[in-house]
């Protein structure tokens, strides 16, 4: 009788055994998307400004890289991105005032292409917005050679991109093999676009969305472009949202005061899509009277009369 129920026992996990193994989940591809690695920490403005360079530039993967401006060089901060696709790199942003960010750019460029063995490729120069902290080194770029600079006021911008119906169309474009979402999320200031790019699903969005102090100009706008970020990122993967500045501490609700050029407990760089979605939240609570709120990661600053 014993033998006869360890038998039947077996049997009964022989045909149980299948289903166990089909309703398991494959194992994981890191969803299909280009990993990277950001830093522990990033070099701040000191205290002393003398061991700091001008900008520190961080390598996320072999085509993609971070720039960081130093403190020390001005007290914004700003972060730059550069992408590079098979036939096109594209910089986003050009830092604060007076730097050698073209210099930097071309040592990276130039490594790039030793790297790979490619032939000089074209460089186009794009914004985030226009503010003059993401401007500054414009000049730099308008005379070299394969260079395309996109002047950063709206007409240049829908012109580059092929955006007709501002702000609601997203538009894609192909940097070679490498194909970047370009959202147009006007609200902080007129000309400001989100890029997503796929092939790392990494988010950038400028000024509209860090840890820090997110100013909004016009309101009205600002509400339906976080709302269009949503919108676009229901059901994409978002390794990660990547914005232009770090004002925040690592402690909750705290962020450093303006002006700040040492900050030694800032916090993370990089947000996900729950920071995203817990902002459309609270905007949408407010109910169109946009009203400054202190929240977790970042804070709602309103700079009209709202």
């Amino acid at each position: 009788m014993q033998n006869f129920r360890e038998i039947v026992i077996a049997a009964a996990l022989l045909l149980f055994l299948p289903v166990v193994t089909l309703s398991q989940a494959p194992q994981p591809d890191g969803a299909g998307i280009r990993p990277g690695a950001l830093p522990k920490s990033w070099l701040l403005g000191g205290p002393k400004c003398v061991e700091i360079p001008e900008f520190q530039v961080h390598e996320y993967n072999e085509d993609f890289y971070i720039l960081r401006q130093s403190g020390c060089s001005n007290y914004e901060k700003p972060f730059l991105y550069l992408l590079f696709g098979k036939d096109k790199a594209l910089l986003l942003d050009t830092g604060a005032g007076k730097t050698g960010v073209a210099q930097v750019v071309n040592q990276i460029i130039d490594k790039w292409l030793a790297r790979t063995k490619r032939e000089p490729i074209q460089l186009i120069v794009a914004h985030t917005h226009a503010h003059s902290d993401h401007t500054g080194g414009d000049e730099q770029f308008k005379s070299l050679p394969r260079t395309t600079v996109v002047s950063s006021n709206l007409n240049a911008v829908q012109s580059f991109f092929g955006i007709k119906n501002w702000p609601e169309q997203v538009l894609q474009y192909d940097l070679g093999d490498r194909i970047i979402d370009v959202i147009p999320i006007p609200g902080h200031e007129a000309t400001s676009i989100a890029i997503y790019d796929r092939q790392t699903s990494v988010l950038f969005t400028g000024d509209t969305l860090y840890p820090g102090r997110l100013y909004v100009k016009d309101p009205v706008q600002f509400v339906q472009s976080i709302q269009r970020l949503v919108d676009f990122t229901q059901n994409k993967v978002v390794a990660h949202i990547l914005g232009n500045h770090i004002e925040n501490s690592r402690t909750p609700y705290l962020d450093y005061k303006v002006g700040t050029v040492y900050q030694p407990d800032e916090h993370a760089l990089e947000l996900g899509r729950g920071e995203l979605l817990e902002l459309n939240e609270a905007l949408h609570q407010m109910n169109g009277k946009i009203a400054r709120m202190a929240m977790r990661d970042f804070t709602i600053w309103p700079l009209s009369g709202n």
